[in-house]
C-alpha cells in the first residue's frame, strides 16, 4: 500500500495525495463526488461487484506499458496471438466511455477513475488467468507514472526518490508476473503518432510539447518497483520486437 513518504521526501506528499493508495481509498473519493457526477456512482456500482482481494490463476499474466506510439497495440495483439491468450486493456471497455467525463475533473477525481479502472480490471484479470495467458494494455504503473509525472513539476531530478512509496505497487491489487516497458526514439514516437492522424488526449498533447513532462514519465516507469518494468527497445521491425518479448516471457514466465 501507499503510504505517506518520510519526513525526508516532501515532495512526494503532492503524488500520494493524487494517487489513491488502495480500493477502500479510491472508493472514498468517488463517493464523495457521486452527487455531482452520475458516473462516479456507476464506476462504484461496478467496483462494489468486484471481489475485495483477486487471486491470479495458473496462466501467466503479462503487461505492456509505454507512451502512445511505442507499438503496444501492435505487439500486444501479437502476443496474444502467439501465446493463445486474452487481451484485455485499461481503462477496461465497460468505463472507458466516461473518460471524457472523468479528464475534465479535478486531478483527485480523475486518478481515482483510472485507478478504479485497475481494479476493475483486476476482476477480468482472475477470471481470465484460469483459463489462457492473460496480456494486458496499462495497468497500473502508467496510472502512477502519469500521476507523479503531472503532480511533479521541473525535471526528472525533481521527481519523489528512487525509492519514494509512490513507486510501490498497492498491496490489495492483482500483481502481474511480468510488467514490460516499450519505449522508441523521441522522434520515431512523434513521427508515428503524427502518421497515425488520431485525435490526441490531453496528456498526449502534453507529451508532445514538453519534453520535461515526457522524461519524467518515462523515468517514473523506470523507478517502479514491486514488480518493476523491463524495458524493451520498440524501434526494430515488429518482427524483433516481438521475438525480443516473446523471448523475455519464456525466461521469466512458465507456460
Amino acid at each position: 500500500m501507499l503510504r505517506r513518504c518520510a519526513p525526508g521526501s516532501p515532495g512526494s506528499r503532492p503524488v500520494v495525495r493524487a494517487l489513491p493508495p488502495s480500493a477502500s481509498a479510491l472508493r472514498q473519493r468517488l463517493r464523495q463526488c457521486a452527487e455531482r457526477i452520475p458516473e462516479a456512482g456507476a464506476v462504484l456500482d461496478l467496483l462494489d461487484k468486484c471481489p475485495e482481494h483477486q487471486k491470479k490463476g495458473g496462466f501467466p499474466v503479462i503487461v505492456f506499458e509505454g507512451l502512445d506510439a511505442t507499438g503496444k497495440t501492435t505487439v500486444t495483439q501479437a502476443v496474444k496471438d502467439n501465446l493463445n491468450g486474452v487481451l484485455l486493456r485499461s481503462p477496461p471497455a465497460c468505463i472507458s466511455q466516461w473518460r471524457t467525463v472523468f479528464d475534465d475533473e479535478p486531478t483527485p477525481i480523475k486518478r481515482a477513475f483510472y485507478a478504479a479502472g485497475n481494479y476493475i480490471l483486476a476482476s477480468e484479470i482472475a477470471k481470465a488467468s484460469t483459463q489462457a495467458p492473460v496480456v494486458i494494455d496499462r495497468y497500473w504503473h502508467s496510472t502512477a507514472a502519469y500521476t507523479i509525472a503531472t503532480e511533479t513539476s521541473g525535471k526528472v531530478q525533481d521527481l519523489p526518490p528512487a525509492q519514494d512509496e509512490v513507486y510501490q505497487w498497492p498491496e490489495d491489487l492483482l500483481k502481474p508476473d511480468l510488467v514490460l516497458l516499450l519505449t522508441v526514439d523521441p522522434d520515431e514516437r512523434v513521427r508515428r503518432l503524427q502518421h497515425r492522424g488520431l485525435e490526441k488526449t490531453k496528456e498526449e498533447a502534453e507529451l508532445e510539447a514538453n519534453s520535461l513532462f515526457r522524461q519524467r514519465v518515462e523515468e517514473s516507469y523506470r523507478r517502479m518497483v514491486n514488480p518493476a518494468c523491463q524495458e524493451v527497445d520498440a524501434s526494430p521491425s515488429k518482427e524483433e520486437v516481438l521475438n525480443t518479448v516473446l523471448q523475455l516471457i519464456k525466461k521469466h514466465c512458465a507456460l
